[in-house]
């Protein structure tokens, strides 16, 4: 069974769905294939002010009595409290370009380690310094030395990802992330975003059915 899964690095939504991710990624006979969106890169990038901070953590917080997943209080003071920033997901997006053009087959491991660093310690994914140390820890050093000077190559692969993404999420209607597509080329069908908050043998029936 072939499933895409559209996101963004960057979504709360796709944090609280990553445990049931990696669960379908164990899956026998499950092929899982990545998809960024891009949804808050470049021109989806805003501005964190105080207004901003507020609307997040009260979804954070949301999300988290749904998942059990954690929100840390040095995210929200250490992250969400700094309006020097933006809330951009395009650096993000850019490291797992880099880890799929050198270690493709830890995506998955490489975008859980990006959620913790910035959900759970608190640390500032907008900053592909910190993003390089993050790929550097588990031992990606090619994807963390292309992060710290990105080639043609690399920035090239970045737009076609998020090009492919955009175009998936229009063929579908999808209108935002966390989003699953099961099948392949035209038989792929969109399975309800909902599924990857039920139970397993919830989320696994829907998957069979869709």
């Amino acid at each position: 069974m072939h499933i895409t899964y559209l996101f963004d690095p960057l979504c709360g939504w796709c944090y609280g769905a990553s445990p049931v991710l990696e669960k379908i990624a164990s899956t026998d006979g499950v092929d899982l294939e990545l998809v960024t969106v891009g949804l808050f890169a470049g021109e989806g990038a805003r501005p964190i002010d105080a207004n901003f901070s507020a609307y997040a953590w009260s979804n954070d917080q949301r999300i988290s009595r749904l998942t059990g997943q954690t929100f840390s209080e040095d995210y929200r003071s250490r992250v969400l409290a700094d309006h020097t920033r933006l809330f951009d997901s395009g650096p993000a997006t850019l490291a797992l370009a880099a880890v799929a053009a050198t270690a493709p087959a830890r995506e998955l491991e490489a975008l859980k380690e990006i959620q913790l660093a910035r959900y759970v310690e608190g640390r500032d994914t907008t900053d592909p310094g910190v993003l390089a140390e993050v790929l550097g820890r588990l031992g990606l050093s090619e994807a963390a030395q292309r992060l710290r000077a990105p080639d043609e190559a690399l920035v090239e692969l970045y737009r076609r990802r998020i090009g492919e993404g955009r175009e998936k999420m229009r063929r579908f209607g999808v209108a935002g992330v966390p989003a699953l597509l099961v099948g392949d080329g035209e038989d792929q069908r969109l399975v309800p975003a909902s599924a990857l908050f039920s139970d397993d043998d919830g989320l696994l029936a829907s998957l069979r059915a869709a």
